[in-house]
């Protein structure tokens, strides 16, 4: 083990033992340095904590790379800081605190609350958990110039997170994040302003959960349609957070009454009793809810991860087994839905826009082109699909926007992913594919029929802690000066590396500029045969990604299983040509 680090991160972690530390961190702490396993010393003091796609997030406990209430009180300080010099001339800066579930969410956020108004800063805060969506709403409504809110999104319940938003309810953009960052990195424990002002600080509860649940249920697009099956059998779970109260009254406001629980995930719970991992995305975390959907002979499930801004969606194939809809079929399925009841009710005006982020599928682009509605690509994560919107918002209307990871904004009233709203607008959906005699899984292979099949998979490799980041790196470098000369049998065509903002066509030779503000630590390859690869480190997590797409030929309803079946093979073998890279 290298002694030079050790060294290093034994000094760090020296300075947590003083005074400025409460004694539970610091038994915590020399208990690592008495250790002769310094590994936990190493990954818990190795580096900062860091602002990725998702904000800051970690594995909670002591140290400079861990959650806890001093990471978290350097942070609401240089943001303190930073917003008291960006808005000096305002009377009065106003910032919005929710928390999920998680253990350490309330008094992470409690604390931040007293920092907050001890640095002149008035507080909303929320009485009890909520959903990152209300939060977002909450920052706009409010009239806020920022907001945070306690959660790890689906991580395990050994994390947590803190998200910071900016005035018009996104997570914080260049240049903000970066000057954040800056003002949070001068932040020492004892420049942190702990003694705050409960005055300043007002309770937001069930009157404004009314406001936001109103709000919910204005994505609703063909009232009638719900009216006719308002008994629609709708399975919810929100895996024990906080779309426990939210989901279920905004589906019932919308008009839906066959409310289906699972009991034993409706308990409100950080340890998440019932999952490894509360991911919607994950079969194992969605099997309690297809049980019941099994038991009831159920229409839809739906289930949302801790803080409620992911949806995860399952329905029945053609052979009455429940399955989980992947993220790419989900924006799929909401937008599809969007640009033809907009079109059947005279609703498009001509200055409509869709968004999708780079990695999710080109089959949005393909049914926004066909539909001439113009569509934006953007980097992984909401708040650049918050960007897109503020940019074009004063001549044009937004009308949806997602990504492959179970994201989805119905409304721009909240400008982060939102799962509460697609909630009601999914439930719709699958009461207008019933209305046709149709399951979701119909409405799916309908949409391939007409715009094209495409397959798509994601793969990631976990490398932990500070050697798993320079293996992470050292991958992507590898992939850069040596990137694959075919992918399942079809030569390489065009990479894009959005962190030189280059596309190279290889086999012309020629180069192109790629169409982004800023650059990202993102690899594309696109084969001949309309392959799409992309790579890239997870921004919140220690994984490198991949996201695969290939396209297949569906002539005829009849030959869905033959085609899925090829191109999911020829899916599963790029996956091994790219690990073995």
């Amino acid at each position: 083990m290298d002694k030079a680090l050790i060294g290093e991160v034994s000094e760090k972690a020296q300075y947590w033992l003083s005074d400025l530390f409460d004694d539970e961190t610091r038994d915590e702490v020399q208990k690592m340095l008495n250790d002769d396993d310094k590994s936990n010393l190493i990954n818990s003091f190795y580096k900062d904590l860091e602002f990725g796609t998702g904000g800051l997030r970690g594995i909670m406990g002591a140290g400079i790379n861990r959650m806890n209430i001093y990471t978290v009180g350097a942070a609401t300080q240089g943001l303190s800081n930073y917003l008291n010099k960006e808005f000096a001339g305002l009377d009065e800066i106003k910032v919005a605190i929710g928390h999920d579930c998680r253990n350490n969410s309330r008094k992470f956020a409690e604390a931040s609350a007293q920092i907050f108004t001890a640095n002149g800063i008035k507080v909303y805060l929320f009485e009890d958990l909520r959903p990152t969506p209300e939060l977002s709403y909450a920052i706009r409504e409010l009239g806020c110039q920022s907001g945070i809110i306690l959660t790890a999104s689906h991580n395990p319940k050994e994390y947590n997170g803190y998200k910071a938003y900016w005035n018009d309810g996104s997570q914080i953009v260049a240049p903000h994040d970066k000057l954040i960052v800056e003002e949070v990195k001068k932040v020492t424990v004892d420049k942190i302003k702990w003694d705050g002002n409960d005055s300043n600080i007002t309770i937001l509860g069930d009157e404004f959960d009314q406001k936001f649940i109103e709000k919910a249920t204005s994505v609703v697009i063909n009232p009638d349609i719900v009216k006719k099956h308002s008994d629609l059998k709708i399975v919810f779970t929100p895996i024990h957070g906080t779309g426990v109260k939210i989901v279920p009254a905004a589906l019932e406001a919308s008009g839906f009454k066959n409310i289906i629980h699972v009991p034993e995930q409706d308990v409100v719970s950080g340890d998440f009793p019932t999952v490894v991992s509360p991911n919607p995305e994950e079969p194992a975390a969605m099997e309690m809810a297809m049980d019941k959907a099994r038991q009831t002979n159920a229409d839809i499930v739906m289930a949302n991860d801790p803080d409620a801004d992911r949806i995860g969606v399952c329905t029945k194939d053609d052979n009455g087994e429940w399955f989980i809809v992947n993220g790419n079929q989900t924006a799929l399925l909401f937008l599809y839905y969007i640009i033809t009841q907009y079109k059947a009710l005279g609703k498009l005006k001509g200055n409509e826009f869709v968004v999708k982020t780079i990695v999710t599928s080109e089959l949005i682009a393909e049914i926004a082109r066909k539909n001439n509605i113009e569509y934006f690509d953007c980097y992984t994560g909401f708040k650049f699909i918050a960007e897109v919107i503020r940019d074009n918002e004063a001549e044009k209307k937004y009308i949806g926007g997602g990504e492959e990871s179970f994201g989805f904004m119905p409304a721009d009233f909240v400008r982060d992913k939102d799962a509460v709203s697609s909630c009601v607008l999914m439930a719709e959906i699958a009461a207008w594919a019933k209305d046709q005699g149709k399951s979701l899984f119909d409405l799916l292979k309908s949409i391939y029929l007409e715009y094209g099949f495409s397959k798509e998979k994601m793969k990631y490799i976990v490398r932990e802690g500070q050697q798993g980041a320079v293996e992470i790196d050292q991958m992507m470098k590898n992939f850069r000066s040596n990137p694959p000369k075919t992918l399942g049998g079809s030569m390489l065509e065009v990479v894009k590396d959005y962190s030189t903002l280059i596309a190279k066509n290889i086999i012309l030779g020629d180069e192109k500029k790629i169409d982004q503000k800023v650059t990202s630590n993102v690899l594309q390859f696109f084969t001949q045969d309309g392959t799409k690869i992309s790579v890239r480190p997870s921004g919140t997590e220690p994984k490198i990604k991949f996201y695969i797409e290939v396209k297949g030929e569906l002539n005829s309803l009849e030959e869905f299983d033959k085609v899925n079946a090829i191109t999911e093979e020829k899916v599963n073998s790029i996956m091994n040509e790219l690990v073995k890279q």
